[in-house]
């Protein structure tokens, strides 16, 4: 009698969150009519697209991608989310900010930044979409208001967020009931840190905007922030210009959004920079996230991510 030897294949944790997050992503296309990604070009939001592109190979992506734009977007980033839209033959929808501006919906914040001011052109998108769930990048370890949010979440029909009313998430059965007028919030990489974020990257070799790499640019310090000199972002008298190597760890406006001087230029320098570092990438350079102590969890609850 020949003895069969079993190999067992042991997943890595890279493996099970992918796992987890294409069941998600399965699930709510399953389950709902128009769903839709919001797409920034950032890290987050292209690790979530290149999901979607392995849950449904070889065909393509069933949804378009929506953008959110502020028109205080870093112009390489916008490049990027246009070329990624053509490689994959994907429908973008875009929502201006700057339109809501010049009609007189909205208006220009004391402070310069327009970061807040998204969620009334997002929810429009949304209903003029008529999406019943949209993807969104968000996860747990960014900031204690999302850490508190299910993976997939209930939004009223103004858009927003009742963080006592969380539906419960038991043995990957995820709820997804809503009455008219209602949508959910899709998060399939929820449960993923910025480091299986980058890990995953240097796996899969995702291509993403040069912004995230080391590079030469100038800049100026405003409280323990790199701010870019740029046209929405202009120093102030007092403040030095200066030309630092820095990067990106999140690529949201240029208004808001500070760079950390780093030397990495690839994608195994910056998987062992992320992985000593102690805070987390929005809590070091998002100035948007520090108006107040509940920043995140005050727009979340009027209809932001």
């Amino acid at each position: 009698m020949s003895a069969v030897s079993t190999a067992s294949t042991a997943l890595s944790t890279l493996d099970l969150l992918e796992a987890e997050a294409i069941h998600v992503i399965r699930e709510v296309v399953a389950e709902f009519e128009r769903p839709v990604l919001l797409f920034s070009g950032g890290k987050d939001s292209v690790v979530v697209l290149h999901l979607a592109t392995k849950a449904f190979a070889p065909g393509r992506v069933p949804f378009p991608v929506l953008h959110v734009d502020t028109g205080h977007n870093f112009p390489e980033v916008l490049r990027f989310r246009d070329e990624t839209v053509e490689r994959l033959g994907l429908r973008l929808e875009v929502a201006r900010v700057q339109d809501y501006i010049d009609d007189g919906r909205l208006q220009e914040r004391p402070d310069g930044t327009r970061n807040p001011l998204q969620t009334l052109p997002l929810l429009d998108a949304i209903a003029a979409g008529r999406h019943d769930a949209v993807f969104g990048g968000a996860r747990r370890d960014e900031d204690k208001a999302r850490a508190k949010e299910r993976i997939i979440s209930l939004r009223d029909e103004f858009g927003q967020w009742d963080p006592r009313n969380q539906r419960p998430e038991l043995w990957s059965l995820y709820n997804g009931r809503h009455t008219p007028g209602q949508h959910v919030r899709a998060f399939p990489i929820s449960n993923w840190t910025e480091l299986d974020i980058w890990r995953y990257i240097e796996r899969e070799d995702i291509a993403l905007p040069p912004l995230y790499f080391a590079h030469e640019r100038e800049v100026y310090r405003r409280g323990d922030m790199w701010h870019p000199v740029g046209p929405f972002s202009p120093p102030r008298e007092g403040e030095n210009v200066e030309v630092r190597t820095v990067r990106y760890r999140t690529v949201g406006d240029m208004s808001c959004t500070g760079a950390v001087e780093s030397d990495a230029v690839d994608l195994a320098s910056i998987v062992a920079e992320v992985a000593r570092t102690t805070v987390t990438e929005r809590g070091a350079t998002r100035a948007d996230d520090r108006l107040s102590e509940a920043a995140m969890e005050d727009r979340k609850k009027d209809g932001y991510f």
